[in-house]
């Protein structure tokens, strides 16, 4: 009996290994496949923000050398000032990550450039109630107790940067449009071209011909404006052909839903950039703010270039599981988800940072994949809650206590901050960790129809 059994036995363990060795060889075929997928997407749109990050970032560079206060009014302008308006435009053109994915996804292609009408109209009213922080700069940073002499300066700036406040509200949206439809190497190679002449006029202006901070404003305010021309002109060409069919009136219809998404995302992207950013402020109120100043930002910079990774990852991971949701696929959005200046005191103080700048780099490497989740499945709201609890009811109160209380200054505040961030990156872990995707699925489209207005209806009644 045993031994009539055993070559029963032998063929039946044969043929599980045989079929564990199947499933094993599928799983890595599916993986391999969806990491093609998410870093064809992730790679140039990682090369698209390291390049446009270093538009502003080569303009602070190179004013630097110009000196000290110029150094500091510059970066309390691109980090606090323009970093009001920077958070605000992303957060709210995020809203499109959502709706053009998921739209593209459930092929209403045709969807995508009313979304992208409706996004702009909705920002370019916003910049125009943004000028208004960029003309009382001066007042709103000493108020906030900034030195006098770094407050002017940077007010001075900001309204000479009014233009490119404009260019983020028409840049922000085409790009969420592009990397919907994962056309992502586009925009790197137009953001490659305008950042190449980008140095070559900023070393002119700023430099060569002495221009100062009115060459730093002029080169920074073009070079953004030639990049949203070449973004558009691209969008014109015929190769958005399906997702793009000219302007319509249609535009105009259900502003409000897609307003309330655009300021859920807003107000999600917003209170993360700008934890970050209230470390600059906080460094203003320190003995020798200057030198305070200057070291954080040039850290800040450093942390920019090295947040860029991950801010690619943001954009195709939130392609990815609001296509895979749109799509109806949920097991698939599912394995988606796991799948330098010249001062030597500046330069003294930021070596004392470098602690603090390799932990926020560290954090820096999985929260925005997080956030990237949260937006292709559109749990802004939701996030903003975790962010308001997390950053500021937490972090902040711990940064003030450390920076002030407890005198540990500018490292205090930054180690505050910080624990702000792990509480919210466990706090998002556990929420992805948790998602029923097959429900995630019926409610992508529930969101579509409240945010993308009644033709959605219209177009989905017609497929029935």
């Amino acid at each position: 009996m045993a031994s009539a059994s055993s070559p029963l036995l032998a063929v039946r363990n044969e043929d599980e290994e045989e079929e564990e060795e199947m499933a094993v060889s599928s799983c890595w075929v599916d993986t391999q496949r969806e990491l093609r997928l998410v870093w064809g997407i992730a790679g140039p749109a990682i090369l698209t923000s390291v390049f446009q990050y270093t538009l502003c970032a080569t303009t602070q560079t190179l004013t630097g050398h110009i000196g000290t206060l110029e150094l500091a009014a510059v970066g309390i302008q691109n980090l606090v000032v323009s970093g009001i308006a920077f958070g605000i435009m992303v957060g709210m053109g995020s809203a499109l990550e959502t709706l053009c994915g998921q739209a593209f996804g459930a092929k209403q292609s045709n969807m995508l450039g009313v979304y992208l009408q409706r996004s702009w109209i909705i920002l370019l009213i916003t910049a125009l109630i943004l000028t208004l922080v960029y003309i009382f700069a001066t007042p709103i940073l000493k108020l906030l107790g900034q030195s006098d002499d770094i407050a002017e300066l940077a007010g001075r700036f900001s309204i000479w940067m009014i233009p490119e406040l404009f260019a983020f509200a028409i840049n922000f949206p085409i790009q969420k449009f592009l990397q919907a439809q994962s056309k992502v190497w586009e925009m790197a190679w137009i953001s490659a071209g305008c950042l190449i002449l980008h140095l070559v006029l900023s070393w002119l202006f700023i430099i060569k011909l002495g221009m100062g901070l009115v060459g730093a404003a002029i080169t920074l305010n073009f070079s953004w404006w030639l990049l949203v021309a070449g973004q558009f002109g691209y969008v014109l060409s015929g190769y958005c052909k399906d997702s793009w069919t000219g302007f319509s009136w249609l535009a105009f219809k259900d502003l409000g839903a897609f307003f309330r998404l655009s300021v859920a995302s807003a107000v999600m992207l917003c209170l993360e950039y700008w934890a970050f950013m209230i470390v600059i402020e906080l460094a203003g109120l320190l003995k020798h703010p200057e030198i305070a100043v200057d070291a954080a930002t040039i850290c800040m910079n450093v942390e920019g270039w090295c947040f860029m990774v991950p801010l690619g990852l943001v954009a195709a991971i939130s392609v990815r599981v609001s296509n895979e949701l749109g799509a109806g696929n949920p097991k698939a959005a599912k394995f988606s988800v796991f799948v330098v200046t010249e001062d030597e005191l500046v330069r003294e103080r930021v070596s004392k940072l470098a602690y603090y700048l390799c932990a926020s780099v560290f954090l820096g490497s999985i929260q925005p994949v997080l956030s990237g989740v949260a937006i292709g499945a559109g749990w802004q709201t939701t996030v903003a809650y975790v962010d308001l609890g997390s950053y500021y009811a937490v972090g902040l109160t711990i940064a003030l206590l450390l920076g002030f209380t407890f005198n540990l200054g500018l490292e205090g505040i930054w180690g505050g901050v910080l624990i702000g961030v792990v509480l919210q990156t466990i706090i998002l872990i556990i929420i992805t960790w948790q998602t029923d995707w097959e429900k995630e699925v019926s409610l992508a489209n529930d969101r579509v129809l409240i945010w993308g207005g009644s033709e959605v209806t219209t177009i989905q009644s017609e497929k029935v």
